[in-house]
């Protein structure tokens, strides 16, 4: 099996595709040369929801080629009053409001829900379309969602013993699993899994490069890597660690930023975005940064956001303008409650928007973004955020 642990020195200076030079490693900055584009907060979006639903936290959104906005949130994060008229069993009915809704909820770009499935909120779905029998063991806490150009979506999830990712069709009938619920064989295994596939690590994140059909993991609260797999059978094809190492489990103690850069990956690794230039942008969530790799997992580049940020870090989530080049990166901070612009081929950060508060605009634990091809940005918020928004670019704002 090939494994492309290779470390890179600093004879690197271009990649395969030609475009541009990198730099080895950067503190992000605030550029003072470039326009910076601004976004408004859309406050009536999403619609409000048919059938007296609501949702809990929202662990993941994704846009399709339709564009239409993907969300997966975790009804099991209601409390009981949040939904008082659809108890749990054993717990009497208490109010009028509200009744949990499925987890896997599809918006087009107005707001209004256009279909909804998966999880212990639809009926008959885990006792009849997704059952442990079938092979598909659906996750005790949902942790994000894609959905790739194929129209497939895949579902991970990061709860005690979720080490699998899941693969359904767009009305939801199930197509695999890879990993095993309860079982993990650590960051290197490549085929432990009960079909051949690889065992996970409370994965969090997934995409699909549509080029070759791979499907990339961010593989995550519990291992310490990015595996690819191959999209249509689920089977292994290579993995890595941070700079392009082999992963390594060791518990790494506590993030501290006087410290010199970690060699590995801290949990979570909590994202992985392919660019059509090829890069791969890898989510270190606690380190503060996200570094940049060729496909083959070689290490091109890294770049640190508010490096002095504890916590839960600022590296939640990234998506690509939808521009031909993909000229801006954006980066979703749960820690210090705001969005990120970076210009992607610099690493500079050119404006960030946000605050925490739960008024429309601001942030709770913001989780998760993703861009349509309008530009519009739309993030999903868990802990008690429980919502998704959606901002619209409103021009260019005035240089700094």
């Amino acid at each position: 099996m090939r494994q492309p642990f290779k470390l890179i020195g600093a004879a690197l200076a271009v990649l395969s595709t030609g475009l541009l030079a990198w730099q080895f490693s950067a503190q992000a900055t605030v550029s003072s040369t470039v326009v910076r584009p601004r976004f408004v907060v859309e406050p009536a979006w999403p619609k409000t929801l048919p059938n007296n639903w609501i949702v809990g936290q929202v662990a993941g959104v994704a846009v399709d080629r339709q564009d239409q906005i993907w969300i997966v949130q975790r009804s099991r994060s209601l409390t009981a009053d949040e939904r008082g008229s659809d108890p749990l069993p054993g717990n009497p009915r208490r109010s009028d409001c509200c009744d949990a809704a499925p987890a896997v909820m599809v918006f087009n770009q107005d707001g209004t829900l256009l279909k909804a499935w998966g999880g212990p909120e639809d009926p008959g779905f885990l006792t009849e379309r997704c059952t442990p029998a079938m092979g598909c063991e659906w996750p005790t806490n949902e942790h994000g969602i894609f959905v790739d150009h194929n129209d497939y979506v895949y579902i991970a999830g990061n709860g005690g013993g979720n080490n699998q990712v899941l693969k359904f069709t767009s009305d939801g009938t199930f197509v695999y699993q890879i990993g095993k619920a309860g079982v993990t064989g650590g960051s290197n295994d490549t085929n432990g899994d009960p079909n051949g596939r690889p065992l996970l690590g409370q994965p969090a994140d997934t995409e699909v490069d549509p080029e070759n059909n791979e499907l990339y993991i961010a593989d995550g609260y519990q291992n310490k890597r990015v595996l690819v797999v191959d999209a249509a059978t689920g089977m292994y094809r290579r993995h890595w660690g941070a700079y392009g190492n082999v992963p390594v489990d060791a518990d790494l103690g506590p993030y501290d930023p006087t410290e010199p850069a970690a060699q590995q990956f801290r949990n979570p690794v909590h994202c992985v975005r392919v660019a059509k230039d090829g890069l791969v942008y890898v989510c270190d969530r606690v380190n503060n940064r996200y570094q940049v790799f060729q496909k083959n997992g070689v290490f091109v580049q890294e770049i640190f956001l508010e490096r002095d940020t504890l916590g839960n870090g600022s590296m939640w989530d990234i998506d690509l303008s939808p521009d031909m080049l993909q000229r801006h990166l954006y980066n979703a901070d749960g820690e210090n409650q705001r969005l990120w612009v970076f210009q992607r081929h610099t690493g500079n950060v050119i404006w960030n928007f946000g605050q925490g508060g739960r008024n429309a605009g601001q942030f709770h634990w913001v989780h998760n973004l993703a861009v349509d091809s309008d530009g519009n940005i739309y993030t999903a918020e868990v802990d008690t955020g429980k919502r998704a928004q959606k901002f619209r670019p409103d021009g260019i704002g005035p240089r700094r």
